[in-house]
């Protein structure tokens, strides 16, 4: 006998194998209803839960997936899928009727914080073991629902609120990035300017400042020249004659 995950103070639920699955038997009325106390439980505290099918897979395949789940902080329950749905229907029928037609075979329930680590847990599961379970039958993510094990790669690439919030803030850092690059530019280059012309310019200034203290004596006005007025020449009158005795 194998101890299922869900344990209350007076209950202990067993499982046997069921071929090479696993089925909760021998439950009272009373076991039931824990169980699903415990499932509304984990379905309020979750956001995010997958349905997997893990038939088929072993004991030490399924420890092995439990081991994983533990390791990346994802609660792996296996129950009964009328179970399941009665917990999901007496918190909100109308919000989980999406996954009610995926609660079939064998169940095993994930749930998670992280929205893709469940997905990612069951790929690298798979790539270990060079098997295709566990399926994933349907995801819950967030009120959105994922049906079908084609969706399981793009759930593996879901952004979690973290990276959201990571690729906001870099949207939002890279134009104040780019003005303070711009402005770290402009102020290196005003010294480099500042730095070649630094003695060029104190040179002028002193030689300003000589200027302005020191007065230029003034210059010598040579004396004027006079210049000799040409008069002209007027023609003499003939002298005149004496009168003759």
């Amino acid at each position: 006998m194998i101890q299922n995950l869900f344990k209350t103070k007076n209950l202990t639920h067993h499982l046997v194998k069921r071929g090479v699955g696993k089925k909760i038997i021998d439950m009272t009325k009373q076991e039931k209803n824990e169980v699903i106390e415990v499932l509304k439980g984990k379905f309020s505290q979750y956001n995010n839960f997958y349905i997997t099918d893990t038939e088929s897979l072993s004991v030490a395949q399924i420890g092995k997936l439990r081991n994983h789940c533990f390791n990346k902080q994802v609660e792996m329950k296996v129950a009964k899928n009328t179970l399941i749905k009665k917990a999901l229907e007496s918190l909100d029928a109308e919000k989980y009727s999406g996954v009610f037609d995926s609660l079939h075979q064998v169940t095993a329930l994930m749930f998670s914080e992280n929205p893709k680590e469940p997905a990612m847990i069951i790929s690298t599961f798979r790539k270990e073991n060079n098997n295709e379970k566990p399926l994933l039958k349907a995801a819950f993510i967030n009120g959105d629902i994922f049906v079908g094990n084609d969706q399981l790669k793009a759930l593996t690439q879901i952004k979690t609120k973290n990276e959201l919030i990571g690729e906001v803030i870099g949207l939002l850092q890279s134009p104040i990035q780019r003005v303070l690059g711009a402005l770290q530019n402009k102020d290196a280059a005003k010294e480099a300017v500042a730095e070649v012309f630094a003695k060029p310019i104190v040179e002028v200034a002193e030689v300003v400042e000589v200027a302005e203290v020191v007065e230029v004596a003034p210059v010598a006005e040579a004396p004027a020249v006079e210049t000799p007025v040409v008069k002209e020449a007027t023609p003499e009158e003939p002298a005149a004659e004496e009168p003759q005795a």
